[in-house]
């Protein structure tokens, strides 16, 4: 049976081949700046600083691949993340790691109907609870130079602001 009728290469075809989704999140590569705002005590205003954020889509247009260089409480701040679109599951998933710790996030979520919103939720340790945490991310496309990432995690059981970056380029 040549490649072509064959229902098991056509499936894996399928679920290879970058679609709507990677053009969406391809729409992310090239270089921004972040203003970076960290919620550290409800009582303060929230600490401050600037990142330098380096997005590309890799392996054939499947992934983003995010970089952050910034600082971060005073620190250098190094950071990576993955994006992508499952498209068995129809779901996208992220990993993060950087360098203010030794685990690996790992979320997935929609997009809304409208494209505009896309809300991520996941677990990672959180070192000042001493456990695992419940993590929330959405980020909002304002237009194609503009995008505001928030961040929440869950402290002593209700969900609080933790970041809010916005994006420009």
């Amino acid at each position: 049976m040549p490649p072509a009728d064959n229902p098991q290469m056509k499936a894996w075809m399928a679920y290879m081949t970058p679609g709507m989704p990677q053009q969406m999140m391809a729409k992310s590569a090239g270089e921004w700046k972040a203003e970076v705002m960290q919620f550290t005590d409800p009582s303060q205003p929230p600490m401050r600083s600037m990142a330098a954020v380096h997005n590309e889509m890799i392996l054939g247009g499947r992934y983003l691949s995010t970089k952050y260089n910034g600082n971060m409480m005073g620190m250098p701040f190094e950071g990576q993340g993955t994006m992508g679109y499952d498209n068995g599951t129809k779901m996208y998933y992220s990993t993060w790691v950087d360098n203010m710790g030794t685990g690996i996030s790992y979320m997935k979520g929609n997009m809304s109907a409208d494209g505009k919103t896309l809300e991520l939720k996941g677990s990672s340790f959180d070192p000042t609870q001493n456990k695992e945490v419940m993590m929330r991310q959405v980020t909002t496309f304002i237009d194609d130079n503009h995008q505001k990432m928030e961040f929440y995690s869950t402290m002593n059981g209700k969900e609080v602001k933790m970041m809010e970056m916005n994006l420009s380029r």
